[in-house]
């Protein structure tokens, strides 16, 4: 069965883009489909369901093949669209089939491009409590998620972790350890955050209570009413206990929080500063927060202001900032392979922890919806000040970055291990060593191009590439504006696209005042020729075969960590990590350095031998 995974806004895609936004006008979706179905419903059309169903939604278009690496609009006739639909409807109230139906019926749309008719499905992302959505009767085995080559078949371990998210009645922190006791609690952790919280409440009636007591009010002890099993929950261990005990297989094997410094501009040092378990201290969530808040709150200026007769020295950055960091840590799967980092960089932090979004991305940024993985932790931090009520979080981080003019933060998510990502940039939207870099690349007329073009432009060179999705967070305009923004640049020289798997990127053209004989004609404005027999699959695979070479003759002689490689060949970690590295690994061309741990924290590449 012909299919083609790739950017909802691939350039190659857009004649279907608008009849798609015009079917499905208040659908929020990232990613496009495309099948033949020449011969009825694919049989593979479940499992593109289940993987949109897992991940973030999508739609699958029918009646669009794929020829040699170009994609083509072949239609379908009013007959087998007619078959495929009651074929549908059919199978996915068919619990042999799929085990949930999340479409309604407008959620099923014939759509008209260039002559021709499309058929197309609308899958939401699962809520919560839905997911797994699997195929047949068993998840086990039937379930699918999507990443960067499309649909892949989910591990047990993964189906457990769906399935423990959707059961909301058990939260994962409230899971009593068994065998656990006082004993296993860090006394000295609990009598600090006893001050903190007295600090933040003077007056509030649990600080009267012995440890046992507050640890219940709190979340970390609990009474099962119908077992009579009691002790003390996960998430006292994970926020005060001692790291023996936190670390031990029946609580948070995987435990280690990570935090990274890295503000030189050397090379060859990693790290300027870190904080992570290393035997000098009771590694608890506590101890890391009291240990990492204060490094990473000195960045930012102190204003001196006045408030009611007292100083008050924190700003709404400061509250975001402290909003990101525990929300990475109330957040994290703890049951999930990874561990904590949080990175501290002269333009950016970046938090990432183990485990899925709960709300769609369209969700996150609307703020508003409380879905937190750990609620006693959370209830732990807000109860010492250092948490906003449940629902405010984001709120709280995207006004307060706006306060210090800086570009908005965006999340990231990332599955084969799943991990969730949030950047906080530290610069404006066009910096101006950005702009002045600009200049010298395409000259001072690139100042006149407009000022959501040049936002792009910016983004490029400061990220090293860029795509539709990504700039949909920071400028406010129509996806599909986007698009035809992107390809103009493209046409002009000014950008260079790139299809890698399903996304399509976009970096700067570096040799535009060379030679601009040399750019990618495929990108030229075609609105009004069918530009679907457009191959673009030569200038591709020049770029891919041009980039591989240059990592390989860097790699040659000494391991070189993700990093180094992306500084010398201009590229992003993720884009090089997601995109490339693995794929020379699994190609025989790089050899990892810790060959049985791919995400060793300290991993580096060679050229294989």
């Amino acid at each position: 069965m012909e299919a083609r995974q790739l950017d909802l806004f691939d350039y190659n895609g857009l004649p279907i883009i608008h009849s798609v936004v015009e079917a499905f006008p208040d659908t929020e979706f990232e990613e496009l489909e495309y099948k033949s179905a020449q011969g009825g419903l694919p049989n593979d059309f479940w499992k593109t369901y289940s993987g949109f169903a897992n991940t973030a939604g999508g739609i699958i278009i029918l009646g669009v093949s794929e020829k040699i690496g170009v994609l083509r609009i072949d239609g379908l006739t009013n007959e087998n669209i007619q078959k495929i639909q009651i074929d549908f409807w059919n199978s996915v109230n068919n619990p042999d089939t799929v085990n949930i139906n999340l479409l309604r019926n407008e959620d099923v749309r014939v759509l008209e491009t260039e002559g021709k008719k499309l058929l197309a499905f609308n899958i939401p992302l699962a809520k919560r409590n839905e997911k797994p959505i699997f195929l047949t009767k068993n998840p086990f085995k039937n379930t699918y998620k999507r990443n960067f080559e499309g649909d892949y078949k989910c591990t047990d371990a993964e189906v457990r972790r769906m399935l423990a998210d959707a059961d909301t009645t058990l939260h994962h922190d409230s899971r009593i350890l068994e065998n656990f006791t006082l004993n296993d609690i860090d006394l000295n952790s609990l009598k600090k955050y006893r001050q903190l919280f007295s600090a933040n409440n003077s007056s509030h009636p649990w600080l009267v209570l012995d440890d046992k007591e507050l640890l219940r009010k709190l979340g970390g002890y609990r009474i099962d009413r119908t077992t009579k099993i009691e002790g003390i929950t996960l998430a006292g261990v994970v926020m005060f206990g001692k790291e023996a005990s936190i670390t031990d297989r029946e609580c948070a094997p995987n435990f280690f929080p990570d935090f990274r410094e890295i503000l030189s501009d050397d090379e060859n040092i990693r790290w300027t500063d870190r904080v992570y378990p290393d035997g000098t201290w009771e590694a608890n969530l506590f101890e890391f927060y009291m240990k990492v808040w204060p490094i990473i709150s000195s960045k930012l200026p102190k204003p001196f202001q006045i408030e009611k007769g007292r100083r008050k020295d924190e700003t709404p950055t400061h509250i975001a900032l402290r909003e990101a960091f525990v929300n990475s840590l109330v957040h994290t799967d703890y049951s999930a392979p990874g561990n904590i980092i949080i990175e501290m960089r002269k333009d950016r932090y970046t938090f990432s922890n183990p485990g899925t979004l709960l709300v769609s991305k369209y969700q996150y940024y609307s703020g508003g919806i409380s879905e937190c993985r750990n609620p006693n932790l959370q209830k732990m931090f807000m109860m010492m000040g250092s948490a906003e009520k449940a629902g405010s979080g984001v709120n709280k981080i995207m006004s307060g970055w706006e306060y210090a003019h800086w570009r908005r933060p965006y999340i990231e998510t990332f599955t084969q291990p799943d991990r969730v990502e949030l950047n906080l940039p530290m610069f404006s939207m066009i910096p101006e060593e950005t702009l002045s870099e600009l200049k010298q690349i395409f000259g001072e007329d690139v100042i006149s191009i407009g000022k959501d073009q040049l936002i792009i432009l910016s983004f490029c060179q400061i990220e090293g590439e860029i795509t539709n999705n990504r700039l949909q967070n920071n400028l406010q305009r129509h996806k599909v504006d986007i698009t035809q923004m992107l390809q103009d640049l493209c046409k002009k020289g000014y950008l260079i696209s790139e299809n890698s798997g399903r996304w399509t990127t976009y970096h700067l053209n570096k040799n535009f005042n060379v030679d601009t004989s040399n750019v990618d004609t495929s990108n030229v404005d075609t609105s009004n020729v069918d530009t679907s027999n457009v191959d673009t699959s030569i200038s591709i695979k020049t770029s891919s075969s041009k980039l591989t070479d240059k990592i390989l003759f860097f790699c040659q002689s000494d391991f070189k960590t993700i990093r180094e490689i992306a500084i010398y060949v201009d590229r992003t970690e993720k884009h090089l990590k997601n995109r490339v590295i693995n794929q020379l690994v699994k190609d025989g061309k790089l050899s990892r350095k810790y060959s049985e741990l791919p995400n060793h924290p300290e991993q580096a590449y060679k050229k294989s031998e």
